[in-house]
């Protein structure tokens, strides 16, 4: 099958799975990965392959970029310690104890490691699937943890397969300076790409070559650092965060909304046209197992479970040792019991960044042998996915359920706060915009009126309130209105700025002036 055949046939598995998903109310990618390997089987599809360099070059960076403009820097910040005790500490434990389990199964030690690597990483899009079910920090800290624990495991691979083809063992200190240097050089990388790009679109004021900056922008991050030899992932998620803390004052309406609306479809196509994809090589991987069905199961299985219980175990006995080290009273506010730490246990899923690292495994090491344990260490890695997936995904729900989350009330009440400030700030500024604009009298009283009724209604009920004018004289009243809309927009993102409001609640509000703003510009006249 060409290109195109077979992107239509993702697509259609895609709308498929989609629906049936909706329908019987399970995870969307378990739908997907079934429906995927199940089509595999049949003989007009059996040549299909995932490409890795397609995942590691395209999707990877693109899905990342997305994720991390619509994390929280400030949540991140809060929650720095155990999202890094998560990417980092947690992956290389991982890592070594599947590296133990692997070499007990006959695997050189260098391969094992790269196996242990492999499999170590959750997978970002499969945590996008359970967004909707966890409270503020939780979910911030899996998406952050899901976003940078790629970057260790890929240097840590890196080192292992380097290792492998030269037929060497790893040297403890070389790995870990090509680690280190990994980590700094992607985060130099993404905070100098980052800036470069906020420069940039400063002076863009073509709607069109701003976005396609956008669009570009992962990819200018991820390659160079690649080039270099340093981690790609967290360049990307480096600057993916630089970039969206300072554009919501340097990116108008217009750019702002186009451009997220082709991300959030890019990256809903890109998430699930790779579990398709996963499910797709499940006939591949079965084709080229040339060993013992017994032992691949009996590793894969095991294995499966060796991550799975790492995380468990890590989840249950790191916070009290931080707990008996950092007695702060700030830090005892923020403890979470046993109870409510179990869904970020489970979520353990593993996707389709492992069956890719696994697949760009070399065919041969350096004397022209093949490469050790290739075909079996691509069997076990796809068994960690469909076991971590179908398991974990499944039961998500459920355990979200059992944990019994308090009331996450805190983003709600900094949207209370936010709005309110932001109509406060409306009233004071308004005299001296109409000054400005040389609005009339009668406009002024109009919009003061209109104003002052809106935040005492929202003070009584605290709804989402409509930015829609409610006068229809849009070629008088749009100058003043759009300025006026402006004094919100700087509030809020002041508040910020300033740790007062998440980025959430400032993309929530953000995104109602944006849409107003834009139904006043389409309305007033072109001038000239």
């Amino acid at each position: 099958m060409n290109g195109l055949e077979v992107a239509v046939l993702v697509g259609a598995v895609m709308l498929v799975g989609g629906v049936i998903a909706q329908k019987l109310r399970v995870s969307g990618p378990i739908v997907l990965l079934i429906l995927g390997g199940a089509i595999g089987f049949i003989p007009l599809f059996d040549e299909i392959q995932l490409p890795p360099d397609l995942v590691l070059l395209l999707f990877l960076p693109a899905i990342l970029y997305w994720e991390s403009i619509n994390s929280s820097l400030r949540e991140m910040r809060r929650n720095l310690r155990v999202i890094v005790l998560q990417a980092v500490p947690l992956v290389l434990v991982t890592a070594g104890v599947v590296a133990v389990i692997g070499h007990a199964f006959g695997l050189p030690w260098s391969v094992a490691i790269a196996l242990g690597a492999i499999v170590a990483p959750t997978d970002a899009t499969a945590m996008a699937s359970v967004a909707g079910r966890l409270p503020r920090r939780p979910l911030t800290i899996l998406r952050a943890e899901s976003l940078i624990n790629d970057g260790t495991a890929l240097a840590v691979y890196a080192v292992a397969v380097t290792a492998s083809v030269a037929e060497r063992t790893i040297q403890l200190g070389e790995g870990v300076l090509q680690f280190v240097l990994a980590y700094a050089g992607g985060i130099t990388i993404g905070v100098a790409v980052g800036f470069v790009v906020v420069l940039i679109r400063r002076v863009l004021s073509n709607r069109l070559l701003a976005n396609t900056l956008s669009v570009l922008t992962p990819f200018l991050v991820y390659l160079p650092a690649e080039l270099i030899g340093v981690s790609g992932v967290v360049a990307v998620v480096t600057a993916g965060l630089v970039i969206s803390h300072y554009t919501p004052r340097i990116v108008d309406a217009s750019a702002r909304t186009q451009v997220f609306g082709f991300w959030g479809l890019t990256s809903y196509l890109l998430n699930g046209s790779l579990f398709v994809l996963v499910g797709l090589e499940l006939h591949a991987v079965i084709a080229e197992i040339d060993g013992d069905w017994e032992t691949v199961l009996t590793l894969g299985l095991l294995t499966a479970l060796a991550v799975m219980a790492v995380r468990l175990a890590w989840s249950f006995t790191t916070p009290y040792l931080i707990r008996a080290i950092d007695r702060r009273p700030s830090q005892r506010a923020r403890r979470v019991g046993a109870r409510q730490r179990l869904p970020i246990a489970w979520a353990g899923f593993r996707g389709a960044v492992s069956l890719a690292a696994a697949l760009a495994l070399p065919t041969t090491v350096q004397s022209g042998e093949q490469f050790p344990g290739r075909n079996l260490i691509i069997a076990v890695t796809t068994i960690v996915i469909l076991v971590t997936i179908i398991v974990q995904g499944s039961t998500m729900g459920a355990i979200v359920r059992w944990a019994r989350f308090p009331a996450d009330d805190k983003a709600e009440e900094e949207y209370r706060m936010a709005e309110d400030r932001a109509l406060t700030a409306v009233l004071d500024a308004l005299p001296r915009e109409a000054d400005r604009i040389g609005a009339p009298q009668e406009l002024r009283d109009l919009l003061e009126r209109e104003y002052s009724e809106r935040l005492d209604e929202f003070r009584r009920q605290g709804d989402d309130l409509d930015d829609r004018a409610d006068g229809d004289d849009v070629d008088r009243e749009g100058p003043l209105r759009l300025a006026l809309l402006t004094i919100k927009r700087e509030t809020v993102i002041g508040l910020r700025d300033r740790g007062e409001i998440d980025d959430a609640v400032m993309r929530r509000i953000q995104s109602r002036i944006d849409l107003e703003e834009l139904r006043l510009s389409r309305s007033m006249p072109d001038e000239g």
